[in-house]
């Protein structure tokens, strides 16, 4: 059984901007909880005991180590059998994925096989099961692969009959790709790993620390014989990269998790609420009455988070609202996700879109196809489409803005 899993995380994460200007891309939140936290979770109920995050950046290292510290509560609020210890990279600039995993594991002596997973994945894959299918291949590395429907932008493997990779392209274009099998970023190592770092071959790798997985690691390994497996994902799988990939994810999860999954009630057809306290119940209670007067309208499904309040004739499609988020009258949220301790005026309509965490939008506010960052303020009688809005921005009273972003200058990570 695998006990332990090093988890890459270094960069800015510009794609997924404005949403990690301020915060590490593992701390962005999915169905009210941090990205990294759901995949920290599984590792756990699979029986990963040590979670080593490779972090690379001041953004990255403080808001994560902030949030996670050793991870030692996770046992309490999940009811895991076993406690699971955090621990981080110290401070080292590593240049890729790859470089982050072999430092992080030569710091701490790791001799063992590792799972290796992404921090801004979401998946769905029991780890034992891929480690018994990897032991049984006899493979010096494992590959997670799943098919999609379009390959830009991924690692693409071609694999003979057993599974076994012979061919590796990273990020080929679709009229160049092998197969349509994607490069998850889910690897299992065995215990000898790195050790084809002291081949011959390998010294310009070595030397000029050209290890990235996709671009380096992976396809060496193939061209010198080194035994690479594909291992076929049977769960869903989402590269969270982009805020339209966010989007996708949380609306599948939203459509395809349990009740449980979600940590959540189902207080009425398809409507989904969190929190376990005596005041959570009450406010199932009250949400349950306005839905049958009529007061509130549901359609698609719908994730609730604690401490919310919603207004009189508000309508929800496929929406995901955070905790402490407060929602006025007449509004609709439609195919979007509010963060938590939003608040929004009345006759608000958000329509694919994202709203960041700390937000204020005015009274008739029209947001679609945009994206929020955290602490920003719109005005009133709004109007934004195809936008993207920088955290702590202001946008003024009556402004309508299109194809447009609003941003000061990033800080350094």
């Amino acid at each position: 059984m695998i006990k332990k899993a090093v988890i890459p995380i270094g960069g800015e994460a510009t794609r997924l901007r404005p949403l990690t200007i301020e915060t590490s891309k593992g701390l962005v939140r999915l169905l009210n909880k941090p990205i990294l936290e759901h995949s920290i979770l599984s590792l756990a109920r699979d029986g990963v005991e040590e979670v080593y995050l490779g972090v690379k950046g001041y953004v990255n290292y403080t808001t994560l180590f902030d949030y996670f510290r050793e991870g030692y509560w996770l046992k309490k609020k999940y009811g895991l059998e076993k406690e699971v210890r955090i621990r981080y990279m110290p401070r080292y600039e590593s240049t890729t994925n790859g470089d982050a995993v072999w430092y992080t594991m030569h710091y701490y002596g790791i001799r063992e096989p590792v799972v290796v997973i992404q921090g801004d994945n979401i998946y769905q894959l029991n780890i034992g099961e891929m480690y018994e299918w990897h032991r049984k291949k006899g493979a010096f590395m494992t590959i997670a692969l799943q098919p999609v429907d379009d390959v830009t932008g991924f690692g693409v493997a071609k694999i003979d009959d057993d599974y076994r990779i012979e061919y590796f392209v990273e990020k080929p274009s679709p009229e160049e790709a092998p197969s349509n099998l994607a490069n998850t970023g889910i690897y299992i190592l065995s215990k000898d790993f790195w050790s084809f770092l002291e081949d011959e071959w390998a010294a310009e790798m070595r030397e000029e620390r050209k290890l990235d997985f996709g671009g380096d690691i992976i396809p060496a390994l193939i061209e010198h014989g080194y035994a690479v497996y594909g291992y076929p994902m049977k769960g869903y799988w989402f590269d969270i990269g982009t805020p339209e990939r966010y989007l996708r994810a949380a609306m599948y999860l939203l459509h395809h998790l349990s009740p449980e999954d979600m940590e959540a009630v189902e207080i009425t057809r398809d409507v989904y609420m969190q929190g376990k306290s005596e005041m959570s119940e009450r406010l199932r209670r009250r949400i349950r009455e306005m839905i049958k007067r009529g007061e509130l309208l549901v359609e698609g499904k719908v994730l609730l988070g604690r401490h919310i309040s919603i207004g009189k004739g508000t309508a929800l499609e496929d929406a995901i609202i955070d905790n402490y988020s407060m929602v006025g009258k007449s509004c609709e949220i439609l195919h979007s996700v509010v963060m938590d301790r939003v608040k929004l005026g009345n006759n608000v309509r958000i329509m694919n879109s994202i709203i960041g965490r700390h937000v204020e939008i005015g009274d008739n506010v029209r947001i679609v196809n945009s994206v929020i960052g955290d602490n920003a303020i719109i005005s009133d009688n709004v109007r934004m489409y195809n936008v993207k809005i920088w955290p702590h921005e202001f946008v003024e009273k009556g402004a309508t803005l299109e194809h447009y972003t609003v941003r000061h200058m990033a800080p350094k990570r």
